[in-house]
């Protein structure tokens, strides 16, 4: 019997009660094509009538790596026992391309809407700006094969330890290691899904009781992977 965490749901139950009262919302699960494709992507996307451009107080206290949010961005997670690989950049990437194109899409529409104009197909929608759009590769440990894939200066180092860009189109993809954080109260939501049963731990009593229970199925996950290994 498969025993191992629902690892992205955790990461979404998570980043879900971090951005409460913040002017983005978090989709566990989001329809990316027209044919109701769902994806193992997160998404966290600016709420509906709130302003276009981010604010510093909107982004007080976040965890690190998150400072370039933009109204919408798509992450993806791989846990300690996952790779975090060439095809999970791609795959990224691919339903970045379907997401921008499906929310173009409903831009049109509703300034049509608006307008009182013909209803826009796909044909007639002006791709919104790559500017209001972010990939996140969130992986709990470095991933070591990827990097050695990637052509030199690709992947750059930011202020932060532990958070990246890899210059693979516009704008970067962020990658933030867990593993490689500071250990720091901010990063709590992190290290719920740090390697280290410690820090993992640590990270869930810093965020509070919810968190602690999460921290403790992660542990349990962590012990089943090492005996089952």
């Amino acid at each position: 019997m498969n025993t191992t965490p629902p690892w992205h749901r955790l990461l979404g139950m998570v980043l879900t009660d971090l951005f409460t009262g913040r002017p983005w919302r978090v989709e566990l699960e989001q329809e990316l094509t027209l044919k109701s494709q769902r994806l193992d992507i997160l998404i966290i996307e600016r709420q509906a009538g709130e302003a276009t451009s981010t604010q510093a107080q909107d982004l007080a206290g976040l965890p690190d790596g998150l400072e370039t949010l933009a109204g919408h961005n798509l992450l993806t997670y791989k846990s300690h026992h996952e790779a975090l690989d060439v095809w999970a950049l791609e795959e990224l990437t691919g339903h970045y391309v379907t997401y921008r194109k499906l929310q173009s899409i409903r831009a049109a529409q509703a300034r049509r809407g608006r307008s009182g104009g013909a209803s826009a197909g796909q044909a007639g929608a002006r791709l919104l700006p790559a500017r209001d759009f972010r990939r996140y590769a969130v992986a709990t440990r470095m991933p070591r094969g990827l990097l050695r894939r990637l052509p030199p200066g690709v992947c750059r180092a930011t202020e932060w330890p532990g958070v990246y860009d890899l210059v693979l189109g516009v704008p970067p993809i962020r990658l933030i290691v867990i593993n490689a954080l500071a250990e720091h109260p901010r990063n709590a939501p992190w290290e719920i899904f740090a390697g280290e049963l410690a820090r993992s731990r640590y990270g869930g009593a810093a965020a509070g009781e919810l968190f602690v229970d999460l921290a403790e199925q992660g542990a349990g996950g962590r012990d089943q992977s090492r005996r089952s290994g």
